[in-house]
C-alpha cells in the first residue's frame, strides 16, 4: 500500500523532488507541465485587462477610460478591445492584479451583447450604445468585433454569439 499523506514522497503544492497528488478538491499545483492539449472546454483565446469598473460578459469594451478598457459608447470605434469574456479555453495574462481584472475574448466564439436584429453571418462592430455591439456589414477598417453565429430578430437589446477577430 502507499501512503498518499507522506509528505516526504507526496504533495499537491509545487514543491521540487516530491511525487504529485490531488488535493480534496482534485487540484494539483506545478510550475512547468509539459504536455499536448488535444481539446478545451470552452471556446476563447482571452487576456486580462484592467476595466474601469466590474462588466458583465458580453460587453463590448475599448481601448480607453480610467484604466485600460472600458465599455463602447461609440459607433464604429477604432478602439475596439474585445467582448468581456464567459469562460475563457485560454487565459493569457493570468496573474494580473487590479481592482477590476476583465477577461477579454480576442479570439473564437463567445456571447456578445447586441442591439437591433442580427443574421448569422453578420459582421458587429461596436455601437454607440454602452457596452453593446451592432450589425454593419460594410464596416470601418479596425471596428470590427467578429462576425456573428446566432441570430436575433428584434430590434432591441439582446445576446448572440460571435467568432470574435474573424472577418
Amino acid at each position: 500500500a502507499v501512503d498518499l499523506t507522506d509528505t516526504a514522497i507526496f504533495t499537491s503544492t509545487n514543491t521540487a523532488s516530491r511525487a504529485v497528488v490531488r488535493d480534496g478538491s482534485g487540484n494539483f499545483a506545478a510550475n512547468i507541465i509539459t504536455g499536448t492539449a488535444t481539446a478545451a472546454r470552452y471556446a476563447d483565446l482571452a487576456e486580462n485587462y484592467l476595466a474601469d469598473k466590474p462588466y458583465e460578459p458580453g460587453t463590448v469594451v475599448v481601448i480607453g477610460g480610467s484604466a485600460e478598457v472600458t465599455e463602447v459608447t461609440k459607433q464604429n470605434s477604432p478602439a475596439i478591445a474585445g467582448v468581456v469574456s464567459t469562460n475563457p479555453a485560454h487565459l493569457m495574462n493570468s496573474g494580473l492584479e487590479g481592482e477590476h481584472v476583465t477577461a477579454l475574448a480576442l479570439q473564437g466564439r463567445t456571447p456578445c451583447k447586441v442591439i437591433g436584429p442580427v443574421e448569422k453571418g453578420d459582421i458587429i462592430v461596436t455601437s454607440a450604445e454602452a457596452g453593446y455591439g451592432m450589425v454593419d456589414n460594410n464596416p470601418v477598417i479596425g471596428t470590427v468585433i467578429g462576425k456573428a453565429v446566432g441570430t436575433k430578430d428584434d430590434d432591441g437589446h439582446g445576446i448572440v454569439e460571435v467568432v470574435v477577430g474573424r472577418v
